[in-house]
């Protein structure tokens, strides 16, 4: 079957441009249900015109409906984007570009979607749908697993199948809380991911950040030895990769503290722990929380984080990051990844 595809595409290599183009569209529709036209339009950069007979074509193969609440994908429609799904991510290029950055990354696997977070908010939902399928995956029984905050681990909560198949999850928060949004807080993150499994969950409530005294105190405390317990025992581990300035500001860094890591040279950040392009530790704040010693005996780590924008914070953070790392980001980080790694080559 592959190698007649393969043939059909070298015959008519147009088909793979229309293919990828009407299975975007499927998939856009997919993950706004309800979608109007306009919309629809807007997020895919295409003409009203060609939007229109995108859907009739989509909408007489039963694959999807239209009211007058936008358009909704059918069982059929579902069915069709899960059987062209690796397909579609081979001729996109997306597989060779997959194998190409993990090879060059040294981590285990590289998953990417489509499209760009930073100008398109389907891409952001791609994310957090591929690594929820991820987290699937691997979970067995009587696992441990720790999240991090942000609003791209909370969105991957919204993807994980309501089960009950599993027993005995745990979820922890990998962290105190960062910033002012309780809901992107990893406490609450880890509560939803537990309601979602079948799981029970942890949680952290301290400060992100704490002065050498307080930090001492804490850290003789019964439920934070609980706590640091719990991460030494953690299985999987879920977590974001953030720029180093925006995450300093996010924190309502000093300005001391901000010149200190503009000086260091900081470009990225994750844990606590602020990386230069090197992808070594020139800052980090004391917090209570999964430490970098501790990644490496973790067998699954989960980060999810795309954007170009992000390009030279993934590259900073992979200089040092453990092999078992599964990576799930979008082609604008990855392309401005690539792009970054042959002009230094």
């Amino acid at each position: 079957m592959e190698s007649f595809l393969s043939a059909q595409l070298k015959l008519i290599p147009e088909m793979s441009e229309l293919l990828q183009k009407r299975y975007r569209v499927l998939q856009t529709i997919q993950l706004s249900q309800g979608i109007g036209r306009r919309v629809l339009g807007e997020h895919l950069a295409l003409t009203e015109r060609d939007i229109r007979k995108e859907l009739d074509t989509l909408r007489n193969q039963g694959l999807i409906e239209v009211t007058r609440g936008g358009a909704a994908i059918t069982p059929d429609g579902t069915s069709v984007l899960l059987e062209l799904k690796e397909l579609v991510r081979e001729w996109s290029g997306r597989l060779q570009l997959e194998q190409t950055l993990s090879k060059h990354l040294q981590i285990k696997e590289v998953i990417i979607v489509p499209g760009d977070v930073d100008g398109d908010s389907n891409s952001n939902l791609l994310l957090s749908q591929e690594a929820a399928k991820y987290l699937e995956s691997i979970l067995t029984d009587d696992k441990i697993i720790a999240v991090t905050g942000g609003s791209t681990i909370a969105s991957i909560s919204n993807y994980v199948q309501q089960t009950t198949r599993l027993k005995n999850l745990l979820f922890i928060a990998a962290r105190g809380g960062i910033g002012k949004d309780v809901q992107l807080q990893a406490n609450t993150i880890a509560s939803l991911f537990a309601n979602k499994m079948n799981g029970s969950y942890r949680t952290l409530y301290m400060p992100d950040r704490l002065s050498e005294e307080a930090y001492t105190t804490m850290t003789k405390e019964p439920f934070i030895q609980e706590m640091m317990d719990l991460y030494e025992r953690t299985n999987i581990i879920i977590h974001g990769i953030g720029d180093a300035l925006q995450m300093a500001s996010r924190r309502s860094s000093s300005e001391e503290e901000l010149n200190l890591l503009k000086e260091a040279g900081s470009v990225s950040e994750a844990f606590g722990y602020y990386f230069n392009e090197q992808g070594e530790v020139v800052h980090r704040i004391r917090t209570i929380g999964v430490q970098l010693n501790q990644l490496k005996h973790i067998e699954y780590l989960l980060a999810v984080a795309g954007g170009a924008l992000k390009a030279k914070a993934l590259l900073s953070y992979f200089k040092q990051a453990p092999s078992q790392t599964v990576l799930v980001t979008d082609e604008g980080a990855a392309n401005e990844m690539m792009k970054i790694i042959s002009q230094k080559n």
